[in-house]
């Protein structure tokens, strides 16, 4: 999944923000600003991140009748350091000033997901290991979000619970057992993930063609252990409190993925700032 701006959703969540934020008019531009004075306006890295969210200015500043240029420097996937600058615009200084927040909003949140993303990517380099995203994602966001996790290096799992079979613990109690959930799984013909708890529950899964098992809150030791009596039969995927310390343990216990919801419900906002230069309007 690229940054696809032209999403419904993503455009539907952008006027959200606007509306949010703008409501009538930005009271304080319009009093102070003249309608017709110009700007230019840089946003700028404050810490060491990876780039994520920046393609979506264009959506934000076309919502408000458009600037006059809008160069990208640094796009969603890129690891930039402090102080670079990562976009800069031009066009109506009330038009950049009330389009600010939102753009940080946006850019910051999404630039934390992607540079937690990498810190887990970077962590099981060198194994076979690769790194899932969740469904833990802020309500409405989840596709912007998920974006996020792919610039960082992650790999999308499911959108929603509409696209792929996942079996956890729940589903298991209610459909009465490991067996009768598989087999009334398997009529969808889709490639099925579950879930198990005990060994006891790994071997009746493997025992009904189970092909992808799901192992939580283990410790990598554990883990290890219970992938070696795996003994390929299906691939792993391990879950359950991991972070990017960790991961890398995980990933040596010869887990195929680790999924870690942290790097959309736990990642911290980035710091870019938004440095607007003031020009004269020439000829006015």
């Amino acid at each position: 999944m690229s940054f696809d701006v032209s999403h419904p959703e993503v455009i539907n969540i952008i006027r959200f923000a606007l509306a949010e934020d703008i409501g009538p008019g930005d009271i304080t531009s319009n009093l102070v600003i003249d309608a017709d004075q110009h700007a230019t306006g840089t946003f700028v890295a404050r810490e060491p991140m990876v780039v994520a969210g920046v393609e979506l200015l264009e959506t934000i500043y076309s919502a408000r009748g458009g600037v006059e240029n809008l160069t990208i420097m640094h796009h969603s996937g890129a690891r930039i350091e402090e102080n670079y600058h990562i976009a800069r615009v031009r066009g109506r200084a009330r038009t950049l000033l009330e389009c600010e927040r939102v753009a940080l909003n946006f850019m910051q949140r999404l630039s934390g997901i992607a540079t937690m993303a990498a810190e887990f990517t970077d962590a099981v380099q060198g194994t076979r290991c690769r790194v899932l995203d969740t469904r833990k994602t802020s309500p409405g966001l989840r596709r912007l979000e998920k974006m996020a996790a792919e610039a960082g290096g992650a790999i999308n799992h499911r959108m929603g619970l509409f696209d792929a079979i996942l079996i956890k613990n729940n589903h298991v109690t209610a459909a009465g057992g490991i067996a009768p959930a598989l087999d009334r799984a398997s009529k969808a013909a889709l490639p099925v993930e579950i879930e198990v708890r005990t060994r006891q529950e790994l071997e009746e899964a493997l025992a009904h063609g189970a092909k992808h098992l799901l192992l939580d809150n283990l410790m990598p030791e554990e883990a290890a252990e219970w992938i070696r009596l795996v003994d390929g039969r299906a691939t792993v995927e391990l879950s359950g409190g991991i972070t990017p310390h960790s991961a890398h343990a995980y990933a040596q216990a010869g887990a195929d993925f680790i999924s870690a919801g942290a790097m959309t419900h736990s990642a911290p906002a980035l710091d870019i700032n938004f440095r607007l230069d003031w020009q004269p309007n020439h000829g006015a």
